[in-house]
Order: structure tokens, then sequence, then C-alpha cells
């Protein structure tokens, strides 16, 4: 039946349609300018002072003109090294009824997509390689509820390895300690073997799963003492830093590390990307899906660069000598 002969104009009713389009689209926006979302912060490593999430995340959430108490509220839950806690948590952030959930670390990541199929789950700086964990199908098109921050496992671990056999180049036999727990961490210590052997380096490898396990590790490496040390970075092993950092003092071996709050807590060098330039990323996904954007449809993202940081304080108190070649690369220098 002609829609003219039943009374209305055809013209009339595109406007109709075009109007009920443009004000649906409006309610929309009206709505994310008023709601109140609630962010989710999972993390497997220990507890802040102020219990809420990093503050490079909030930070960028402001830019983005989320105020807290305003317009968003975090509610931030940490297993402080133990992994088994994460379900737990990740019911109580559930039971909050979270608009999304913000995952620190491939356990906690996995524990979150494990939970909820529906809750929309953004990783953050340390998750590890999220396609080589099943987290998501690829980086173009992550598919289900989970997208945000991946690393590049093959070409970081052994630049890594490079950094660390340049500042030592006698190096002939590295300690690793990572979480075996954590399958993101486990792929990335294989990594670093494969590196190592390239480069003629013998690989002690410490498999950690709990903080008692550390001593163990210490007494073996004391018994052996390695030329160098490399720590794979998540939140068992960032939790127990401090034990790592004064042990490799102690026993004067020089040590690399993923991420440079490390080498800011005494460590001797680390190469990895910004937790500050990786929380603006992620801040980014949480924006984008407040607007309507589903996870699914949001390609994974890589760190936008790398940086190489180096604590000459620790190298003296190690009698260590940085070589002037690999000093002049140095992104950050701690004097």
């Amino acid at each position: 039946m002609d829609v003219a002969v039943r009374g209305i104009h055809p013209r009339v009713l595109t406007v109709c349609i075009v109007f009920i389009a443009i004000s649906g689209l409006f309610l929309a926006h009206v709505e994310a300018q008023t709601k109140v979302f609630r962010v989710g912060h999972l993390s497997g490593a220990g507890r802040p002072p102020d219990g809420g999430p990093p503050a490079p995340l909030r930070e960028a959430m402001r830019a983005l003109g989320y105020i807290e108490g305003k317009n968003v509220v975090y509610e931030a839950r940490f297993a402080e090294g133990r992994g088994e806690r994460l379900p737990a948590l990740v019911a109580e952030l559930l039971r909050l009824k979270v608009d999304v959930i913000v995952a620190q670390g491939g356990p906690s990541a996995l524990a979150a997509k494990q939970a909820t199929s529906t809750i929309p789950i953004v990783t953050a700086p340390a998750a590890g390689d999220n396609v080589a964990v099943g987290l998501i199908a690829s980086l173009a098109r992550p598919g289900g509820n989970v997208t945000g921050l991946t690393d590049e496992l093959v070409q970081l671990s052994a630049k890594r390895v490079e950094i660390i056999k340049e500042a030592v180049p006698k190096a002939a036999l590295m300690a690793v300690v990572w979480n075996s727990n954590d399958q993101g961490m486990t792929l990335r210590y294989r990594e670093i073997e494969r590196a190592a052997r390239v480069l003629n380096i013998e690989v002690q490898a410490f498999g950690v799963r709990e903080p008692e396990d550390f001593p163990g590790a210490f007494e073996a490496m004391a018994r052996r003492r390695p030329d160098v040390m490399f720590l794979v970075a998540d939140g068992l092993t960032t939790t127990n830093r401090k034990r790592l950092i004064e042990f490799a003092a102690t026993h004067r071996i020089p040590a690399m590390y993923e991420f440079n709050f490390i080498v800011r807590d005494g460590g001797l060098m680390s190469y990895g990307p910004s937790f500050e330039e990786s929380f603006r990323q992620a801040a980014g996904y949480l924006d984008r899906i407040f607007k309507g954007a589903k996870p699914a449809d949001l390609p994974a993202e890589q760190p936008m660069r790398y940086y190489l940081t180096i604590n000459l304080k620790t190298a003296e108190a190690l009698g260590f000598v940085i070589p002037p070649a690999l000093l002049l690369r140095a992104d950050q220098v701690i004097e």
C-alpha cells in the first residue's frame, strides 16, 4: 500500500525516521555523560597504600572527563601475589556490578574471562601475549569480551637478553625467575631461554609459584652464582621484587628487569614499556567502551614504545661499570 494513501507523505516519514535516529544518538550521549560508570580493577600484585587502581589510569581517565565520585567509581582488588585468590576477587567485582574490568596481568585476565563472558575486560600492562594464551582470537579482531594491551613475546624477550649480554659480555650463566603458574610468563621464559641459547648463555630456571618458593631459588643461586639475573614481571614476582633486588645487591649480580618502576626501586636496568603510557592506552579503551564500542570490535594494541632505563647508583653499589655505548642508548638514567 502506498504510504501517501495512508496519510503520511514519504518525505515526512523520512524526516521522522532521521529524527528518531538522531534522538536515539542524543539520548545515548546524554546517558554516557550522566551515568556513573563502575570500573573494576583486578591485579595479582600487592595492594598499594591508597588501595586504588594505579594512579596513571585514574589520571588518564580524568583527562578524558571521568571524575572520580562524579561519573566514575573505582573498585580495586589485589591478590597480593597469591594467584589462587583471583577467582574470589573477580566474584566480588561482579557482585558490585562493575561496567568493565581492567585486568592487570595474565592470570587476572584469565580469571576474569572465566568468570564472565558479558562484562567487558580490558587487559593492562604485563598481561603477556593475549593471542598466545587464548584471551583473544587475534589482534585485529579480538572477539568475545576481552581486548586491550598485549606484548611482543618473541622480539621483546630476545632484545632484553641481548641488552644484558651487552652489559656483561662474558656472561655465561643467567638465572631466570618467573611465575610458572602464569601461562603468559612461562611462554616468555621459553623465549628468553631460546634467545640465551643463541648467545651461548646457559640458563638457570627458577619457576616460582608462591612467595615461599623464593628462598629456595635464592639458595640455589647462592650455591652456583649466576653471572646475570633476569626477572620476568608479573603480580607474584613484582610483589616480591625487593627480595630479588636485595639478593642481587648482596651477591653483586647484574640483573635485567622488565619495567622501570623496578629500577627506580633499586634494580640495575630494565627494557620495556612505560606503565604510564600503557595505562593511558587502557583508559582510551574504557572511554570507547563507555561510549558504546564492543570489546570484540576494538583491536588489541601493543605498547607505543619501549624504554631502556639504567640505575647508575645500583651499578656503583655492585661495583659494576655500564658499557658507555649502552649508557648512551639509555632513555632514562637514574643517578
